[in-house]
């Protein structure tokens, strides 16, 4: 059944791109009852618009369907696949390697809310109740890998699962990972060495006056401010991290989709 569409809907090129990734089973497939295409387009819905899972727009197949094949596609690591080529691929169209040499790392606090309560922690420095996401982006602010902890967790601890991730997902050619002062201290350098990684700490000035542009630092900070236009991540409300996790995925690709696409379709004229 047809349906108006919304301004969050793939276009023809951006589904062609993404159509392999969910394909976790034919198409025509017996037991397939709802249009990967259309859960897809819910699931982009449901990120910029904020909305519960049980608000999805009737027009969208059932939420608890939505909900269920985003879980599938999660665990399954489409999000991360899609996300690792597009970056890729957007790297290629800029004259960039495919792989990273550098990354720059830190993390965003979630304010907690009723679902994600049970796992909240309290961090002082932002003076707030929730959970922390703590993030690796190449040096064009997109996403190479994350981990989820309660907002209590210090940015230093997770430096070692973090680099691991890194190389894991570049094929270990990162070589530089900057990061603020919250990655201070021997233990977070001598855990990023041991994947390979120099840690490049970015210190503000001794007398700084208002607002401060410092180097490298600032890339992550715009890929925070690039989330913070999907609702559906301006607070934690996901009972279990890894669906908090995942969502950070689909939200990239997301912002991601069109560049990569744009990228490929000059290539193949050229």
């Amino acid at each position: 059944m047809s349906r108006k569409p919304y301004p969050s809907d793939l276009s023809q090129e951006e589904w062609e791109f993404v159509a392999p990734y969910p394909t976790l089973m034919k198409e025509d497939a017996p037991q397939r009852e709802h249009s990967s295409r259309e859960v897809f387009n819910a699931l982009r819905w449901l990120a910029r618009a904020g909305a519960p899972w049980r608000m999805l727009p009737n027009d969208f197949p059932p939420w608890a369907a939505v909900y269920q094949q985003f879980r599938r596609w999660s665990e399954a690591g489409c999000f991360e696949a899609m996300v690792s080529d597009m970056r890729s691929i957007i790297r290629a169209g800029q004259g960039r390697q495919g792989q990273p040499s550098a990354v720059v790392l830190d993390g965003r606090t979630l304010q907690s809310s009723v679902e994600s309560g049970e796992r909240a922690g309290y961090d002082g420095y932002k003076r707030r109740k929730g959970s922390k996401v703590h993030m690796a982006v190449d040096t064009l602010g997109n996403l190479i890998d994350l981990t989820v902890t309660s907002a209590d967790e210090q940015e230093r601890s997770q430096v070692k699962a973090l680099c691991q991730a890194v190389q894991q997902a570049t094929g270990e050619t990162v070589e530089v990972a900057w990061a603020d002062q919250g990655y201070t201290g021997q233990q977070a350098s001598q855990d990023a060495k041991a994947s390979g990684i120099e840690l490049r700490v970015v210190k503000l000035p001794e007398a700084r006056k208002g607002f401060v542009l410092l180097p490298r630092r600032w890339v992550v900070e715009r890929s925070f401010a690039w989330l913070a236009r999907f609702r559906r991540l301006s607070r934690d409300f996901e009972r279990m991290p890894q669906v908090l996790a995942a969502l950070h995925f689909l939200v990239f690709a997301t912002l991601m989709l069109p560049k990569a696409v744009m990228f490929l379709a000059t290539g193949e004229s050229a």
